[in-house]
This record gives C-alpha cells, structure tokens and sequence, in this order.
C-alpha cells in the first residue's frame, strides 16, 4: 500500500479501484485507520471511481511526529497528502472524526469536493443535555489531566474498547490490527488528543469554531450531493432520532438512507449496507468520471 512523504512525514493509504476515476476519498475517525473501510471499499468499486482511505496522521501505518496532533495538524496534513496525490476534486466519505475532517475541507475547500457521504460523525457543537449523562463524563474524565492519560495512554481505553462499540462481533484479528498501530502509552497521544476534542459547551473553542464554520457551509451548499447512512443506535451510537433530524433540518441537499442496528463503528457493523447507500446515492448524481 502507497506511503507519501507530506510535511516532513510520512502518510500510508490504501488504493483500489479505476485510477482515472473520480475519487471517493474515505476518512476515519478515533482510535481506527483506514483498516476500518477493508469490507466498504470493495463493495463501493465500479467503473470511474478511484477509491482512497488513508491513515490520519499518528495513526495506522502513517507517521508519529511529534505534534500536538490538534484538530488543525491532521487538518493540514490531510490537505497536504491530497496535494500530494494531485486530487484537486473528490467525493469525501466519513465516519466519526474523519467525517468532521470532510466537512471541515469542503467548508474550505468547496471548488475541490463534488459530493459528501457520512456516518456516526460529529456534525456541531454539543451542548447541555445534547450529550448523554454517561458519554459527558467520560470524556470529562478524560479531559482531566492525569486521568485521560491513564484511561487512554496506560489502559488502551479506546482500542480496547472497540468491542464493546459494536452491534457485532469483531474478529480477534481485527482487532489486533488496531492494537498493533498503538503498542506503546507514546504511541496513543492521538487518539487521547483526539477524545479531548469532543465539542462540549463551547470547549475547545478552536475545534467549535471550525464546526461552526462548516455547519454555516453546509447549510448553504445544495448544490454539493450530501447523504447521511443512519443506522438504528446500537452500542455507543451518536446518531439518534434527534441528530438526524437536526441534519434534516440544517444541512442542504441532504439525503438520508436508513438502515438496520448497527453501534458507532458502524462501518464494521453494517458495510454492506453502507456500500450500498453509497453505490445509489452516487450512481443517482452521477458521481463518477467516464
């Protein structure tokens, strides 16, 4: 699989697919890599689609400088890793954090994105009871210094909790391919830095400002095709009845494919189906390069 020399390191990704074709571009999120999307690229395959999932920056088999790894360091070597490439269009699909990324680029960047797909992504600033009782103080919990880096750096939390996210099973193998991207407390900073990320009463101002900034972008872009995969909430599902209906209500040109049980990571639990609301959304707006 392709590595790239982007800002003085290196990001991995994996590559399948028509190269002449339109990019799909797929982004994960915390604590996985674009090991998250082996059973969704396959099924998304068709002519005139190249399709592309690279590892974040820290994560995977990309590189680990030594960085604060906020929301704007993944942002920038994300950016550059599609300079890289020379994609100056593409079709971003998200899951969890990679999908705030899509969105944070598109807000950005909106000449270079021809459509956005998404699922179990942080969509705008959570506030008051928005967030559950039980998800607010974990990550109140690990934004406490000295105890978020016991959770995460010492005990895995994230990793190791994999499982317990899920509607299914993951397989053994699996799951130590997650593991093996984070063998050392050093090593899990960015998934850390990443789950003190959670945009919950205003804090960190910096990550809600670029929330906010796209959620104004993607209120007022129709003509940019957008689709949510929502799933029925299964294990620590962040898209409920009410976070759908709010991006019903507040993205343009959205169209919503509902679907079965499926818990957050839900690209494990259902990527037949998620590869199937992705073949028809794009095959009904043309997304792909003849």
């Amino acid at each position: 699989m392709p590595t790239l020399s982007v800002l003085g390191t290196t990001l991995h990704h994996r590559e399948s697919g028509d190269p002449e074709g339109l990019p799909f571009v797929f982004l994960h999120g915390n604590p996985t890599s674009s090991h998250l999307w082996r059973n969704v690229l396959p099924a998304v395959a068709a002519p005139g689609r190249r399709l592309l999932a690279p590892d974040l920056i820290g994560m995977g088999d990309s590189g680990r400088p030594d960085l604060a790894y906020s929301f704007d360091d993944h942002a920038r070597h994300l950016d550059a890793w599609f300079d890289a490439l020379g994609l100056t269009e593409a079709v971003l699909v998200g899951h969890d954090w990679g999908g705030t990324l899509a969105f944070d680029r598109a807000a950005r960047l909106p000449d270079r994105v021809r459509g956005l797909a998404f699922t179990e992504t942080i969509v705008k600033p959570l506030y008051g009871d928005e967030f559950p009782p039980a998800g607010r103080q974990l990550f109140e919990l690990l934004r406490t210094p000295g105890v978020g880096e016991e959770m995460v750096l010492e005990k895995s939390l994230f990793v190791e909790g994999l499982p317990a996210t899920l509607a299914t099973t993951l397989d053994p193998a699996d799951l130590e391919v997650y593991r093996r991207a984070f063998p050392t407390p050093r090593s899990r900073r960015p998934v850390l830095e990443w789950a003190r990320m959670m945009p919950l009463d205003g804090e960190p101002a910096d990550v809600v400002a670029r929330i906010e900034h796209f959620d104004a972008w993607l209120a007022t872009s129709p003509e940019v095709p957008k689709l949510l995969v929502a799933f029925e909430p299964g294990p620590g599902a962040m898209t409920d009845r009410g976070a759908v209906a709010w991006c019903e209500e507040n993205i343009a040109g959205l169209e919503v494919s509902h679907n079965g049980l499926a818990g957050h990571h839900s690209p494990e639990d259902r990527p037949g189906e998620l590869a199937a609301a992705i073949n028809a959304w794009a095959d009904h707006h043309g997304l792909a390069r003849a």
